[in-house]
């Protein structure tokens, strides 16, 4: 018994071979060596994107740039605007009477100052004829140690003068000489004499003396309230005028004193009590 071809004599080949022949509802289209190409080169094109031109490369570096630098010079300045500031006011008037002498004491206070003692030696240097530097005593603010060194001018006024800060140098620790420069401080004494009564040897020397201070609080310090920081802060400078305001008039009518009695060298009499 013959066995059965596999496939029907109609789907053998025209050259009388086995080979199977795509029925002609299932027949596909031939494959071109233009597909091949296509397929090739957008395979190509995903591997690979195709390059960006030279121009918008540099335009686009250019936008990057600028766009960083921007940013990071806004957070330069929102970070140093950013720091919370504290204001430190203390005024203070001090009064001493002083005894007349032969020389008036309104002679004494209309002097030049070119011809002012520093008084205190120690405390008080001279710059030039109206410019002095002062150390102020050491002080402890929370946990520092402070000492500022001031630099005044003296401005000569009827029965008296004007002692304005011009520039304010905080020593201590690394802490405390990095806030330099993110403080300001202003202050002006005023020193005057006036007669209490009439014809009376008696008369009154004043001392009238404003200091504002402005700070960026330190790190460390901004987990306490500004309030609280305000506060002890014009209780320092309220204690330092205290001291020194009296201390200062004192030494003030000894250089008077000394002066009426002819004593004209003008040398300082203070030891480190300023």
């Amino acid at each position: 018994r013959r066995s059965r071809p596999p496939f029907p004599s109609s789907a053998r080949s025209p050259g009388g071979s086995n080979r199977p022949q795509p029925l002609t509802g299932d027949r596909r289209r031939p494959r071109t060596r233009h597909s091949h190409t296509a397929r090739a080169q957008m395979a190509a094109s995903l591997r690979s994107p195709p390059p960006v031109p030279a121009a918008f490369r540099r335009s686009r570096a250019v936008v990057r740039a600028s766009s960083q630098s921007s940013s990071s010079s806004s957070s330069a300045v929102s970070s140093s605007s950013s720091a919370p500031k504290a204001r430190f006011v203390a005024r203070r008037s001090e009064s001493v009477s002083v005894q007349q002498l032969a020389r008036p004491l309104a002679e004494y206070m209309s002097l030049p100052a070119s011809q002012y003692s520093v008084l205190d030696a120690e405390r008080i240097e001279r710059v030039d004829d109206s410019t002095f530097r002062c150390y102020v005593y050491r002080f402890r603010f929370f946990a520092l140690e402070v000492c500022p060194v001031l630099l005044v001018r003296v401005d000569e006024e009827p029965n008296g003068c004007c002692i304005r800060l011009l520039s304010c140098k905080l020593e201590g620790s690394p802490l405390v000489e990095a806030q330099n420069d993110k403080f300001s401080a202003s202050m002006v004494n005023r020193v005057f004499c006036s007669s209490t009564l009439q014809g009376s040897t008696l008369q009154q020397l004043t001392s009238d003396t404003t200091i504002e201070v402005t700070i960026d609080i330190p790190f460390p310090f901004r987990a306490i309230p500004v309030t609280a920081i305000e506060s002890s802060g014009r209780q320092v400078l309220e204690q330092l005028l205290g001291v020194m305001l009296p201390r200062f008039l004192n030494q003030l009518v000894k250089d008077y004193q000394a002066w009426a009695s002819g004593d004209s060298s003008r040398k300082p009499l203070g030891t480190g009590e300023i």
